[in-house]
């Protein structure tokens, strides 16, 4: 991809994922707005990202999973709701083939949110 292909909003970087993957990705950025609704959308290393004093969380469309970014500290927090899901240092690997965990994103970002809010 060169530097034209690169999405330079949300709209474009959903606009360019496979369709089959562009209802969750929708499904996905409603929620974490719904939740922080002040936060700016942005595209950060190439991903939707939401951005208070500091970077809040990010997502990534792969091409069996969706990726969240909350950072080491949430996954550490969340550990124990995060047992069903394969997570690394910073990432939670959400499925297709599985609905969103609305409810636990939604206290993910608000987690993500707080930490933000605390360093200002």
């Amino acid at each position: 991809m060169d530097t034209s292909d690169k999405p330079r909003s949300v709209d474009a970087y959903l606009a360019q994922k496979p369709v089959a993957q562009q209802p969750i990705l929708q499904e996905m950025r409603a929620i974490i707005r719904a939740v922080l609704p002040d936060a700016q959308e942005l595209i950060a290393w190439g991903m939707p990202s939401y951005k208070g004093h500091s970077y809040i969380v990010h997502f990534a469309a792969y091409q069996s999973h969706l990726g969240l970014y909350p950072g080491p500290e949430a996954i550490e927090h969340f550990q124990d709701r995060l047992k069903a899901y394969q997570t690394s240092k910073g990432a939670i690997h959400l499925p297709y083939d599985q609905p969103l965990p609305k409810e636990l994103i939604q206290d993910i970002a608000l987690y993500c949110a707080a930490k933000d809010q605390a360093k200002s």
